[in-house]
């Protein structure tokens, strides 16, 4: 069972078709990248020497047709505008260089305003809420019309003094550096993790989530929101990445696992029983198949990453996840039942006899042509075509594949193709990767020289 990656690069594009803040290398790098829920909202951090978080809001905007005929209607094109600017000397704000920035997935209904995480070297994590002083409501803005040229730069990069971000909570407990946060489906829950080696995970009581505050403006004294529900303490190494996926009733009794990734080498399982979080499975040794290529020359088995791993990924449906290393590898993880795991790894060690397991089922050892994968990313569901993004130190990004035809693989020993690459589509490392979480032609890519990229994705 060999998972194998082609290259078939051509009649698919990906095109670069807007720059929000321009390459300049003697600036901060721009680390990691985060769309709101409902895709109306794009945050990017930048780290030192001049680290902030940038806040851009997608405005609908008219353009008459390039047609002849009077007749035409215009079209609705849509402009990212630069909302609001968070700094590191502002009031109650971060010491140290942004690291994380994430939505909380609760910005999709009306009446709940955007909320954002951001996590920092100085090992805080701070929560911010957005406020607009003027009285025209939401919709007004977002119709509201900008007479701008449509080069490939956005020049509206000067924001609106009305719109800004307050912080409403600050949670403390990491000794040192943050890496990276994540939020469960639901906003209910916010993790953490950092070069401590420990992930923290947070109950949220957040607007527009189950059990979170009623009204919809938090305040200062809202800190009660927030409460530490485990520490998670395993790791050999810096924490670089986490994500959340469903348990599918394989591990513990929640709704929901987390996934770490780190610079052990390692990825961990987590789940939870009766209010209390467990490692359920450590991913690392002895998890390739034999008939597999591996991190090291030669034969199968052995390891799948011989170094960091520094994202993990969630497929849509949670079924499988994948994960890019230092190595140059990324790998895929499939989910199998209790069920299926008795009768197809019956020697494989358990926590409990009710638990399912995580086997790799896939991999691609030169991903990046043998640079790190910084950055991987599912494409959702409701894009429709099943595709993943990936970024790295080549200073590219790829756009992959499954190859559904009969004979082409299966979920056992599943085939890649790389259908584009972006070749030099940062002047530096390309640190994270994201899909608009709506609309499957679109990505945000941002790196280390300080760019801040949307792409369009055509097939």
């Amino acid at each position: 069972r060999v998972s194998s990656v082609t290259q078939e690069v051509g009649a698919i594009m990906i095109e670069a078709i807007s720059t929000l803040t321009t390459a300049n290398l003697t600036r901060s790098p721009a680390w990691q990248a985060s769309f709101s829920i409902d895709g109306k909202y794009l945050a990017v951090c930048f780290g030192n020497p001049d680290t902030h978080v940038k806040i851009w809001q997608c405005c609908k905007k008219q353009r008459k047709s390039s047609s002849h005929d009077a007749n035409d209607k215009c079209v609705e094109e849509e402009e990212w505008k630069l909302l609001a600017t968070i700094r590191d000397d502002d009031a109650a704000g971060h010491t140290r260089s942004i690291r994380s920035v994430s939505f909380a997935p609760t910005s999709i209904s009306y009446d709940v305003v955007p909320i954002l995480a951001t996590a920092s070297f100085d090992g805080k994590v701070l929560i911010w809420e957005y406020c607009h002083d003027d009285d025209d409501d939401e919709d007004d803005i977002m119709q509201e019309k900008h007479h701008h040229d449509n080069s490939s730069t956005n020049s509206n990069n000067e924001q609106s003094t009305s719109s800004y971000f307050e912080p409403i909570a600050q949670l403390e407990g990491h000794d040192n550096e943050i890496k990276d946060l994540a939020w469960n489906t639901t906003g209910s829950l916010l993790a953490s993790c950092g070069r401590d080696k420990t992930i923290w995970i947070w109950e949220c009581f957040l607007p527009g989530t189950i059990g979170g505050v009623d009204n919809n403006n938090m305040n200062e004294d809202d800190g009660e929101a927030f409460e530490c529900l485990a520490v998670l303490q395993g790791h050999d190494g810096d924490v670089k990445s986490i994500a959340f996926g469903p348990s599918h009733n394989q591990w513990g009794e929640g709704e929901e696992i987390l996934v770490s990734a780190s610079y052990d080498n390692t990825i961990k399982v987590w789940a939870e029983e009766a209010g209390d979080w467990y490692c359920a499975m450590t991913l690392g040794e002895d998890s390739v198949p034999q008939s597999m290529p591996s991190s090291s020359s030669g034969g199968g088995g052995g390891v799948v990453h011989t170094s960091t791993v520094w994202s993990v990924g969630f497929a849509p449906g949670g079924v499988r996840f994948f994960s890019g290393s230092d190595d140059g590898a990324m790998a895929i993880w499939k989910l199998y039942t209790a069920t299926e795991r008795k009768k197809l790894f019956p020697t494989d060690q358990v926590v409990s006899s009710t638990d399912g397991l995580w086997k790799c089922v896939g991999r691609l050892p030169d991903a990046h042509s043998s640079y790190a994968v910084f950055s991987i990313d599912c494409a959702p569901t409701r894009a429709g075509h099943g595709r993943i993004a990936s970024a790295g130190g080549d200073n590219s990004i790829n756009i992959y594949r499954e190859e559904s035809s009969v004979g082409d693989g299966t979920s056992e020993a599943p085939k890649f193709s790389l259908e584009d690459v972006a070749v030099d589509a940062h002047d530096g490392d390309v640190n994270c990767i994201k899909w608009h979480p709506r609309d499957g032609r679109c990505l945000v890519s941002c790196g280390d020289d300080g760019a801040v990229k949307l792409w369009r994705y055509i097939r």
